[in-house]
């Protein structure tokens, strides 16, 4: 690893542990799935937080009507050599590399009149993903950005207002979601949300895979890796979202800016010609008292996104100077709880495959599933340990394009013999003490790019978090 690297891994230790300084709750509930969760809701005592006076002021605080969370995330991901008989701009290197990503993230919430409340959320990343987060299409780690950087970068993920309005006096008991106040909800209920976030905080959540801070890594496996959905380089969005629930159905829809250029930070200035809707029809049963779920999900995108045909003709693949086109896509996800410490969860994604990916990955057909198990049964029930898989197919005219030497932003070897990509991982994450975890993790890549001629590569990462 290079000096800078050497310093960025010294840098996010000795801020991981200034993180650790809040007032760390030990929620049974902390490996549920939310994405990019930037803290954990004290739903314990006081006293069962790592440090009790300051977990008691964010109670306290909390019944004045304020939110203070917190969270940092540091991952350190390498591989071994592999084999590559070539490579071009959109591989992953062969030879041995390892690199690290850190986040820290503060949750300051206020509300406002009844059912209302504003959250704002300002972040420091750092770092860097393996070879510049390209080379696999299923990418290893979901906290990599592909503007990585080695100084910290400071910006705001979130700000968003919120508007919950019951629709029955029936409660429910809180979600634990961090972006949320701890108290009951409406159990029917409309939620209208503006502002920044991400598409993910609403759409495609899974109990066992949506979050890489306390789950599974890779991109595949926090949401459907084949569903172009909406972001900035970063992963987040402006946008909008109606929301209804009784907690037996959901109906989610919401209108979001997509990307400027392919993969750009800058989102496009024109909303009303360049946008995406998205629909999420859910349902939430029990059986024998074991929670279950299933989503599905359609999303139509318009962007100045190429055909295959226009790109083999030596098109812009970074943004179609003369039009906008439609894209297709559809998900479904599931889980279910199979017994007090265990589950399993399933995603099929889609997309019509007649245009390039936009936003989020190069992959137009995937399917992924696993189980997730924490240990009570071995006598660590904070502990979790997680298998899962992800397949991804390339779109015919995306095989063509990649074996023409074409160079997508994440894929392109330069050459190709397709095979559909297959990615392997598993996790066992450890509560080292009250809000406090480490995560041994392995990933193994099979056709890396969809190309059989390069692979498979072994991944290797260790994940330390802290959240109050």
């Amino acid at each position: 690893m290079r000096r800078a690297g050497r310093r960025g891994v010294r840098a996010a230790l000795v801020l991981l542990a200034l993180a650790g300084g809040g007032s760390l709750a030990a929620p049974a509930a902390a490996q549920t799935g939310r994405f990019g969760s930037p803290g954990v809701p004290n739903i314990g005592p006081p006293e069962a937080a790592l440090f009790p006076d300051l977990a008691a002021l964010q109670d306290r605080l909390e019944e004045q009507g304020w939110i203070i969370r917190g969270q940092a995330t540091f991952i350190l991901q390498g591989h071994p050599r592999f084999r590559s008989p070539y490579q071009a701009g959109g591989s992953l290197h062969p030879a041995p590399n390892a690199r690290n990503t850190f986040s820290a993230d503060l949750i300051l919430g206020r509300a406002l009149w009844e059912g209302a409340e504003i959250i704002f959320n300002p972040s420091v990343t750092r770092g860097f993903g393996l070879s510049n987060s390209v080379g696999i299409a299923a990418f290893p780690n979901n906290e990599a950005f592909r503007l990585g950087s080695t100084p910290p970068v400071a910006w705001i993920p979130r700000l968003f207002l919120r508007q919950t309005i019951a629709l029955s006096a029936e409660t429910s008991p809180p979600d634990n979601d961090p972006l949320r106040f701890t108290r009951p909800l409406p159990t029917e209920r409309i939620t209208i949300t503006l502002g920044r976030f991400s598409v993910w905080d609403i759409f495609d959540d899974n109990r066992y895979a949506h979050d890489a801070r306390t789950q599974f890594l890779n991109w595949a496996l926090v949401g459907g890796a084949a569903f172009d959905y909406a972001a900035d380089a970063r992963g987040f969005t402006n946008g909008a979202t109606f929301e209804w629930e009784n907690g037996r159905w959901a109906v989610r829809v919401g209108a979001f800016q997509v990307a400027r250029e392919v993969n750009s930070l800058p989102l496009d200035p024109s909303p009303f010609a360049a946008w995406q809707i998205l629909g999420s029809l859910e349902r939430f049963w029990q059986i024998n008292g074991r929670e279950g779920a299933v989503r599905l999900i359609y999303g139509a995108s318009r962007t100045r996104q190429s055909s295959w045909g226009e790109l083999l003709a030596g098109g812009s693949f970074e943004a179609n100077p003369t039009r906008r086109r439609l894209k297709h896509n559809i998900a479904v996800s599931f889980d279910q709880e199979m017994g007090p410490d265990w589950g399993v969860f399933g995603r099929f994604s889609w997309n019509d495959g007649r245009t390039q990916n936009w936003m989020f990955t190069e992959m137009d057909l995937a399917f992924s599933g696993g189980v997730a198990i924490q240990g009570q049964r071995w006598g660590r029930p904070e502990d979790t340990l997680g298998l899962g898989f992800n397949v991804g197919f390339a779109s015919e005219g995306r095989r063509r394009y990649l074996a023409q030497g074409g160079i997508g932003f994440i894929t392109g070897d330069g050459k190709l013999r397709y095979r559909p990509e297959w990615v392997t991982e598993a996790y066992y994450d450890i509560r080292l003490a009250a809000g406090l975890n480490m995560a041994l993790n392995y990933q193994l890549a099979v056709n890396p790019g969809y190309n059989a001629d390069r692979g498979p590569v072994h991944l290797f990462a260790l994940r330390l978090r802290t959240a109050f």
